[in-house]
């Protein structure tokens, strides 16, 4: 009898193969159903140029052109910052306030109540507002560290105060910063800390007076100082200027991101807004013409925001009232508006009084990243050492027994985070004549482009707000140091 080997095919091969082509199939057609829906109807375009504002507000405004090509991208950029200055730049009427100047026990000060979208049936944003019924109780508190910014809980401990929110703008490579490098200028107890401009030069302003008024929009530090401020930093935009809306149509133009924004009522109490964001399934943001909306059902005469984005917090007691969007939690701030019993008793700290260069730091000298970094490289130290033998003894007639075994050692050389491709030094600035208005234009259109975010989360100044480098520019209580060279803001509104 002859016997022949069968071979029968491989149906798990065939099952598997069949498997993957309808897989890769499903996904193409998912694909190019997506991509017809966000490239071929008005929908899909809403969408994109929505996300696309977000994108822009944040630390890569670069990789907004995958969702609305480089062209638009430039143009929604120059729109939004066209727009800002429009908005700020009217004077507002200061006698429409009429502050409340009752003494208040430090019980009676201040209110916190939890805030939420009602709009829409699953909330888009969650948030606190917070009431200041002496607006002559806030303050500019700035850092008191050398090279290093201070968490806004920190600055309320330190200084006794009520509560706190976040302040103004500064310079943050790679949103790792070390929140020690301002953007345009700081006024506090009545001093100009630093400017990066000539007194002369208009500013976005967010500040008070020593009456307490609000003071929003686009001024000079000369005009601040005649107007009797004592306590401002630099940010925009103003949404509200004497009890009238600025955001007519759509959305303010800067998509959902966190926010931190301020209003002044007619009887002179102050409300702050601080909306948390970029998290998916609790809060992603509120856009402008939210908060804008907000204040006018308040009653708000004049209002604007402070900085956004990861920056965002309110500190009250000493503890942190909201949930930052930061990777790492609190940010290093340069600054923050506090809120004391006794404001008279906060002597204002400088820092940068005397530095020749400002750090504005990165990657290389980031604690949260650092300790990333370093559990990683734990991680992958431990993933990759060998398994150490186990030894396996035979006893042996007329022998005795080896009792060694061989021995195990693994060492790994992880790469180290502070390469030189990351520590970027700031250059030494150079001291100049104070630039005039028309020098502050010199920043490139592609500058602008590439860089930090727009004012909330951001928009890059005009020559009245341009970012120029606060590390190369730096100027101390009232002289102005200023190389001419400038650059985009690293601002969100």
């Amino acid at each position: 009898m002859e016997i022949r080997k069968v071979v029968l095919p491989n149906n798990g091969n065939r099952v598997r193969w069949s498997w993957l082509k309808k897989t890769l199939l499903a996904l193409a057609t998912l694909i190019f159903l997506c991509s017809n829906l966000l490239f071929m109807t008005p929908w899909g375009s809403d969408l994109r140029t929505n996300l696309a504002e977000m994108v822009i507000n944040t630390q890569h405004r670069e990789w907004a052109w995958l969702l609305v090509g480089a062209a638009k991208r430039d143009d929604m950029v120059n729109k939004m910052q066209k727009q800002i200055d429009v908005w700020g730049v009217d004077k507002q009427h200061d006698g429409l306030i009429k502050p409340d100047t009752r003494k208040r026990s430090s019980g009676e000060l201040i209110k916190v109540v939890d805030i939420q979208d009602e709009i829409h049936k699953i909330p888009t944003w969650r948030g606190k507002k917070m009431y200041v019924y002496d607006p002559r109780a806030i303050r500019l508190v700035t850092t008191s560290h050398k090279q290093e910014g201070e968490k806004i809980t920190d600055m309320v401990k330190r200084t006794g105060a009520l509560a706190g929110v976040n302040g103004g703008a500064f310079d943050d490579p790679q949103g790792l910063g070390n929140g020690f490098a301002p953007i345009g200028f700081l006024m506090s107890g009545g001093k100009v800390i630093l400017t990066e401009y000539d007194g002369s030069v208009k500013q976005h302003v967010v500040g008070f007076t020593k009456n307490g008024i609000l003071k929003i929009g686009l001024y000079s530090i000369n005009e601040l100082i005649k107007d009797g401020v004592t306590d401002a930093a630099f940010w925009k935009p103003r949404i509200i200027e004497d009890g009238k809306g600025l955001i007519t149509s759509g959305d303010g133009g800067a998509g959902r991101d966190p926010r931190t924004a301020l209003c002044q009522t007619g009887n002179g109490t102050i409300i702050f807004l601080v909306i948390d964001g970029r998290q998916p399934g609790y809060s992603m943001g509120a856009t402008l013409k939210e908060v804008q909306d907000i204040f006018l059902s308040e009653g708000c005469m004049n209002a604007g925001f402070l900085d956004g984005g990861a920056s965002s917090e309110l500190v009250v007691d000493g503890k942190l009232q909201t949930k930052p969007a930061s990777r790492y939690g609190e940010r290093r701030l340069p600054d923050g508006f506090l809120v004391f019993a006794d404001p008279s008793h906060y002597k204002p700290d400088n820092m940068w009084d005397g530095l020749t260069k400002i750090d504005a730091g990165g990657a290389y000298d980031n604690p949260g990243f650092q300790q990333e970094q370093a559990n990683l490289r734990t991680k992958a130290a431990h993933n990759s050492a060998p398994p150490k033998p186990t030894a396996t003894h035979k006893p042996q007639v007329g022998k005795e027994l080896d009792q060694s075994s061989p021995a195990a050692s693994s060492k790994t050389s992880p790469p180290s985070v502070g390469d030189s491709e990351l520590v970027k030094k700031s250059p030494v600035p150079k001291a100049s004549t104070s630039p005039s208005p028309s020098s502050t234009k010199e920043s490139t259109h592609q500058e602008s482009v590439k860089k930090g975010p727009l004012p909330e989360a951001s928009m890059s100044p005009s020559p009245s707000s341009t970012k120029e480098s606060t590390t190369e520019k730096l100027t101390s209580g009232s002289s102005s140091v200023n190389d001419g060279k400038t650059s985009s803001a690293n601002t969100r509104p």
